[in-house]
């Protein structure tokens, strides 16, 4: 039981000494603290007054980033991504902790040492050392709480933090769903959307928008769409670019260099090397690598397909033959393996360019570099461009999106058009595993409020579609008119229409033609069998449509199922009112986001 307590602890100690020392370099390697603008002090963010400090928040992000960054750096991109999430998970609990004031919440004492006998936290219940047979040893769990080193070694200090916070969360969302019911009313309404069936014969007309449509409008009618429809215009920040890629060329014979580069390392440990040894000494990986190649025990879903799949085929202490991923090659051994959970290592191998071919490419970069990165003029992008015998290719950036050309990520270049980065600036040399890439801000159209003058193209082209249903509408009624006499069939071919019938669909299903969850949709299930409808307008075409069949369920198998369907809605309808409460507080508070101001003080900094 000490060797289990203390293989607990050693995870929780590590976790918070990464976290803290990780943040604390992060800040004092980054120039930030002791500017004039940038203090220990400085506020990432306000939350209806409350601060959210950098320092705090740039703690959370390099322990994110330390659990992403397994086999390469990220990106400016998914750095980006990775301080996205990390505030809104910080401005949510503190907007949670308001709450938890505003109604009174705690956690005593005595909920504090229920909790921890009783409830297991994540960590705990998953750790291997309190599992029996693959799971959870209540005894095991006990056991631990009672021995001395779970205090000594910080482990009940652990839980006491970890139910402080989760306690009152559980209590808030208690209060948030008490009283939350589904009747057996609302249960087989919900059972007849998903089991009634329904089939229509229509007619439609499509939207028949043209740009020159869009054109002729009047800039006074535009702008008073514009004024009504306002909150669907809401952009983010887009950027405009010019970008080279150097690119990292990878012929047949790398591929098969890694490939025999992997199998002579097979061959190493067959012959009786240590795996922990040779994966030490030769993997990619350097963060399994350093620990022997050790990638942990878990589940499916931890790994890309086709490593997943290799790992699960293999029996214990087998090795794999070379696994292609993404990565590169990979030489595989389960060290266990109970039921679906697998405790494995691995080495990586990655793909790489011949020590010559990569040397051309890394000349060829460091010159574009030279000449091109700190270059006041714009124009020594292109010059340096065309003396290389690269294109200057163009891509639009979009704010909080990873840019990509064509089909093809571009690394940290949207992540820096957004960082502070002026028009006519020129970035840094970026690298990923298909070479070198450098970029020109061309122009920037900032974020936020919506302005017409930015959004009038989409503006214009939505007014046209308005107006197009709107000649649609009355064709349609016409139609409607003279199939309730003449027919549906005789009135359509008397107006060369064409009639289509739909396949046999349910409520909530998409249906090809229809839609989802439209109004026509909606007609096939109200309107009587063999009944022509009026006219039915949804955003993109209106219908006219007459009802071929129907058949409703039976509550026969509705009732067998009625308390597991009652729980799992129960369950469903909870969720989704936490869902808007959370965004209901967001919505409703003031939140003020300082990191524009903080990028562009550490980019003055840096210059």
């Amino acid at each position: 039981m000490l060797q289990q307590m203390r293989s607990v602890a050693k995870y929780i100690w590590l976790f918070i000494v990464v976290a803290f020392v990780g943040g604390f370099l992060l800040v004092q390697t980054s120039g930030l603290l002791g500017s004039a603008t940038l203090t220990p002090t400085t506020a990432v963010a306000e939350v209806n007054g409350h601060k959210i400090l950098y320092s705090d928040w740039q703690q959370r992000v390099q322990q994110a980033v330390g659990n992403q960054q397994r086999t390469r750096p990220l990106t400016q991109d998914e750095v980006r991504q990775v301080e996205n999430d990390a505030l809104d998970e910080m401005i949510t609990q503190v907007l949670l902790e308001q709450e938890y004031r505003r109604r009174h919440i705690s956690a005593t004492d005595e909920e504090l040492r229920e909790y921890a006998r009783y409830a297991p936290p994540p960590f705990l219940y998953n750790a291997p050392d309190l599992q029996t047979d693959g799971h959870f040893d209540p005894q095991k769990y006990q056991r631990l709480l009672a021995s001395p080193q779970a205090r000594q070694g910080g482990l009940l200090s652990g839980l006491e933090s970890y139910y402080r916070a989760e306690i009152p969360k559980e209590k808030l969302f208690e209060q948030i769903t008490d009283g939350v019911y589904i009747s057996e009313s609302d249960l087989w309404r919900t059972w007849r959307d998903e089991h009634d069936t329904a089939q229509v014969s229509y007619v439609a007309w499509r939207n028949d928008f043209n740009p020159d449509a869009a054109k002729a409008l009047g800039d006074a009618e535009a702008r008073a769409y514009f004024g009504q429809h306002k909150k669907e215009y809401d952009q983010p920040g887009h950027a405009w670019l010019s970008v080279v890629h150097v690119e990292r060329v990878i012929s047949a014979s790398d591929t098969a260099a890694a490939r025999n580069r992997l199998l002579k390392l097979r061959a190493e440990i067959a012959a009786g090397s240590k795996f922990e040894d040779v994966a030490k000494r030769e993997s990619a990986d350097s963060v399994s690598g350093a620990n022997g190649g050790d990638l942990g025990r878990g589940g499916r879903g931890r790994f890309v397909p086709d490593f997943e799949s290799a790992a699960y085929k293999l029996k214990p202490k087998e090795l794999s033959g070379p696994v292609s991923s993404p990565f590169g090659f990979h030489l595989i051994r389960v060290d266990e393996r109970k039921g679906d959970t697998l405790a494995l290592r691995h080495i990586l191998v990655r793909i790489q360019q011949s020590d010559s071919a990569a040397m051309a490419t890394d000349k060829q970069a460091d010159e574009l570099a030279r000449v091109a990165v700190g270059a006041e003029d714009p124009a020594k992008l292109d010059s340096a461009a065309r003396k290389l015998g690269v294109t200057v290719g163009k891509l639009e950036a979009v704010e909080g999106r990873s840019a990509a050309m064509g089909l093809t990520p571009v690394p940290s270049l949207s992540a820096w058009s957004f960082g502070g980065a002026k028009r006519g600036e020129i970035s840094e040399l970026f690298d990923d595993d298909g070479g070198y890439w450098i970029g020109r801000l061309d122009s920037i159209i900032a974020g936020g409020e919506p302005r017409y003058e930015r959004a009038q193209d989409a503006v214009r082209a939505a007014l046209a579609r308005e107006k197009s249903l709107d000649r649609a509408m009355a064709t349609a009624q016409q139609f409607s008119t003279a199939a309730a006499t003449a027919g549906f069939e005789a009135a359509a071919k008397a107006a060369n229409l064409t009639v289509i019938k739909s396949p046999t669909f349910v409520r909530v299903e998409f249906v090809p033609g229809l839609g989802q969850y439209t109004m026509a949709i909606g007609a096939a299930f109200g309107l009587p069998v063999g009944a022509v409808s009026a006219p039915i307008r949804t955003p993109d075409a209106v219908f006219v449509l007459r009802v071929e069949r129907r058949a409703l369920t039976d509550r026969v198998q509705f009732d067998k199922q009625v308390e597991g369907l009652q729980r799992q809605h129960l369950q469903q309808q909870r969720q989704q009112k936490l869902q808007l409460f959370r965004a209901d507080i967001r919505k409703s508070a003031k939140i003020v986001d300082h990191r524009k101001e903080i990028y562009a003080a550490a980019r003055r900094q840096a210059t």
